[in-house]
């Protein structure tokens, strides 16, 4: 996402995210389009791109930080799941072997919690996934165990989370507990969330 987009532009974006629709309005007639997408952006944490970097920031720093996310609304910021702050990689970082799980068993995960997914939404018409539930059905699959509960209260209150908010953290959290073939949405599940959400 590119905050150098006017913010009218940006805003658009918002009801698609939201409902899966894009809605063009004539004089005489409403045309309703469906539009499912998965939405990944990225942006420079500035103008420049420098802003980490003192010794290549431009002198407005912070401050220039600051305006130019700050073109990017906070009701489009909230219709986002994941939030992940990337730092700048060093020449040692790229030179040295690859880290972390291979692709072939994320991938084999990813598909495992997929027809989990597939078969819990089998009698629920239009939803496939997780961020398919909402209302009654999101508090059935989704309903955290106590520990898991009060912490999401503490996080609600302490950042001020909207119910948007609140509920993308849920959906989330199931996500991370199906990831583990966990059956209850524990407590980590639910601080890894929210960690994706808040940076």
């Amino acid at each position: 996402m590119r905050p150098e987009f006017p913010r009218p532009v940006l805003e658009t974006l918002r009801q698609p995210i939201e409902t899966g629709e894009v809605v063009v309005a004539r004089a005489n007639a409403h045309v309703r389009y469906p539009c499912r997408f998965l939405l990944v952006a990225a942006a420079n944490p500035c103008r420049c791109g420098h802003l980490a970097d003192p010794a290549r920031a431009c002198p407005r720093a912070p401050d220039c930080g600051a305006d130019y996310m700050g073109r990017i609304s906070g009701p489009l910021l909230d219709r986002f799941d994941l939030r992940v702050e990337v730092p700048a990689v060093s020449i040692d970082d790229l030179a040295a072997p690859p880290a972390g799980e291979a692709s072939a068993a994320v991938a084999a995960r990813v598909a495992a919690a997929r027809a989990v997914q597939r078969a819990r939404f089998e009698a629920v018409p239009g939803a496939i996934v997780n961020a398919d539930a909402e209302g009654e059905l999101l508090a059935a699959i989704a309903a955290p165990e106590p520990a898991a509960a009060s912490l999401l209260r503490e996080i609600a209150t302490r950042f001020h989370l909207s119910a948007r908010a609140y509920h993308r953290v849920l959906r989330v959290a199931r996500t991370i507990a199906d990831l583990e073939a966990s059956v209850p949405v524990l407590r980590r599940h639910v601080a890894e969330a929210a960690g994706y959400r808040l940076g």
